[in-house]
């Protein structure tokens, strides 16, 4: 009798069509559900860590990646191709290629970034949409199955201070809105930030923005979705949205990927399978409206990839980044970990923003020690939970 021990065989050995791949994915979805129903049980061990890592130009080495206990692949990108450009081929399969051969699988990408244009729903939207298309068929060639992107307009995260000063000695990421207030829009300068545009470039954004409201922001984010559902039909791959950082409206730019009426909204309007969440507990955490738990649960089978990290709050919307653990801060990691896994979750799973931590002078928020320590305590918890502890 064929059982899902002999799907990965066939899929391994006999399977170089991607739409024969799917369908035989989605065939060991159905049995390993049938099974569940049948029998009760769950079937655990279905979440695959990964770690965020910025190319061949990142201080962290895929060596010390594959060290990390449970690590399974890493989630990377192209970096040096134009937003709005095709991925070519020979760039990705460069970058498989590096992963085979530290032993980590490729099979996220974070991110294919979304053209201005697309958001504004500008004439040229069509072409980059086209472009954007061919990208995601040229991802499918190689192993890719999942794509993390936003939908956020000119800022695609906002942070006050890059390296706030702890108790503990180490340093972190953290967000005050009375500073972000307090700056001057036509003469901003942000961590992260201040090399992305030139000051007539970010000026000439924002005003171009000022015509543009949620509602129509949304309508041309079910544009750009409508108009890549059948290449990931086709190329095998699930779209996750990251929701909005931090989930409010910025110096007069809409926001509106922000909690569980955005998630409802983006299913009822693009129905397809493809079209799922980044869940970044992070992001959606910083509205203190957002009941994490009760979102895990809820949407579960659409969360393809889960941005875990912890917050502590210092005002009404004033946060802190953490050490991962339930206990560094306001999040219950351990909740939302038991939610999803409770409710079906099958996704990749990184370890988001770290402290840096024990001197070392690295990307803030994407240091290697503390994301490790994040790694191993959200595998203990996914491996505590499924098997009952």
């Amino acid at each position: 009798m064929r059982d899902e021990r002999s799907l990965g065989f066939i899929k391994m050995t006999f399977c170089n069509n991607i739409a024969t791949k799917n369908r035989l994915w989605a065939y060991e979805n159905k049995i390993l559900t049938e099974k569940a129903n049948i029998t009760g049980q769950k079937e655990f061990g279905l979440m695959k860590m990964t770690f965020r890592w910025y190319g061949e130009g990142d201080s962290i080495p895929l060596s010390y990646i594959r060290q990390i206990p449970g690590m399974s692949g890493v989630v990377t990108a192209v970096y040096d191709v134009p937003v709005g450009e095709v991925w070519a081929e020979d760039k990705i399969a460069r970058l498989k290629r590096l992963c085979d051969g530290a032993g980590l699988e490729m099979e996220v990408i974070e991110s294919v970034p979304v053209h201005e244009d697309i958001k504004q729903g500008k004439p040229t939207r069509d072409k980059l949409i086209e472009n954007y298309a061919q990208t995601i068929r040229n991802l499918g060639k190689y192993g890719v199955k999942c794509i993390c992107y936003n939908f956020m307009p000119v800022f695609d995260w906002l942070r006050t201070d890059l390296k706030r000063k702890n108790a503990d000695g180490s340093t972190s990421l953290c967000y005050c809105h009375d500073t972000l207030l307090k700056l001057d829009p036509k003469n901003l300068h942000l961590p992260g930030w201040d090399e992305s545009y030139t000051t007539e470039e970010l000026n000439g954004l924002l005003e171009e923005y000022r015509e543009i409201t949620h509602e129509k922001l949304f309508d041309n984010l079910v544009y750009f979705l409508n108009g890549i559902m059948p290449a990931c039909e086709e190329a095998g791959i699930n779209m996750a949205i990251h929701p909005d950082d931090p989930p409010w409206d910025m110096f007069g730019l809409p926001r509106i990927v922000t909690g569980g009426e955005s998630y409802k909204k983006m299913i009822e309007a693009v129905p397809s399978r493809r079209n799922g969440f980044t869940f970044c507990t992070g992001s959606l955490g910083a509205e203190r409206g957002n009941d994490l738990k009760e979102l895990a649960a809820a949407y579960a089978d659409r969360i393809y990839f889960a941005h875990l990290r912890q917050l502590k709050y210092e005002g009404e919307r004033d946060f802190a980044e953490a050490g991962h653990l339930t206990g560094a801060g306001d999040l219950d990691i351990y909740g939302i970990v038991k939610a999803l896994i409770e409710n079906g979750f099958r996704g990749y799973v990184r370890p988001d923003h770290g402290r840096n931590i024990w001197g070392e002078n690295v990307k803030p928020g994407y240091g290697l020690y503390d994301r490790a320590l994040g790694a191993a305590y959200l595998n203990g918890l996914f491996e505590a939970i499924e098997k009952g502890v």
